[in-house]
């Protein structure tokens, strides 16, 4: 009889600690998954010692460039300026084109669109234009129209359909899109995305056409 009675207070003794031992499981698990719930997906790599810093490697236009219509013309498709006049990338053949398709709802073309301007800046008197082609709508363009002329100080062009993005071939793939035309007309590469046309990069590529063509 004693030895049962010893018994059940050391077995009540071990069920307490067993579902102690749960409830504080139990609660690791709900701060782990609260931890998790408060933290960013990814984190910021660490940049390396002597290595090109993350931000500036993807924007960079020469690691960007991609060549999937390699010396393919472009659409015979009809854009305006700012005036109303039709053209088509054509017009401009005898130039190196940097043809950007952009909008005023997209965030990374309005980012990159002064760099694009420093770009045409820098190749005043050579045979180099930035096509900055507006898919906006007609609701948006005056939007478009007083951003070009404040932040980045462009000709105006309006894709007034905003069908040239599907014209292309291969089709755009997202915005911003750049087609890169040598002066015999022909694509020779396109960035997806965001990129910094003030960059070194970008001088190399352009400067590399202006001495193919």
């Amino acid at each position: 009889m004693n030895d049962q009675s010893a018994a059940k207070p050391r077995g009540g003794v071990l069920t307490w600690a067993l579902w102690g031992a749960a409830a504080i499981g139990v609660a690791a698990v709900v701060y782990i998954i609260a931890q998790s719930s408060t933290k960013p997906a990814t984190q910021a790599p660490v940049a390396v010692s002597g290595a090109v810093p993350v931000a500036t490697e993807t924007h960079d236009v020469a690691k960007k460039l991609e060549h999937a219509a390699d010396g393919v013309a472009p659409p015979a498709y009809a854009f305006v300026d700012g005036s109303g006049k039709k053209l088509t990338p054509a017009d401009f053949k005898g130039k190196v084109v940097v043809m950007n398709l952009w909008a005023t709802w997209c965030g990374p073309c309005k980012i990159e669109m002064p760099t694009l301007a420093k770009l045409a800046k820098s190749y005043e008197g050579k045979p180099v234009v930035v096509v900055a082609v507006s898919i906006d709508k007609a609701e948006a363009l005056d939007q478009a129209k007083a951003f070009i002329a404040q932040q980045a100080p462009l000709a105006f062009y309006n894709d007034p359909e905003a069908k040239l993005p599907w014209a292309l071939k291969p089709v755009a793939n997202g915005m911003p899109t750049t087609i890169i035309l040598g002066k015999d007309g022909l694509e020779r590469g396109r960035i997806s995305g965001e990129a910094d046309w003030a960059g070194p990069g970008a001088k190399a590529v352009i400067d590399k056409l202006l001495a193919d063509s």
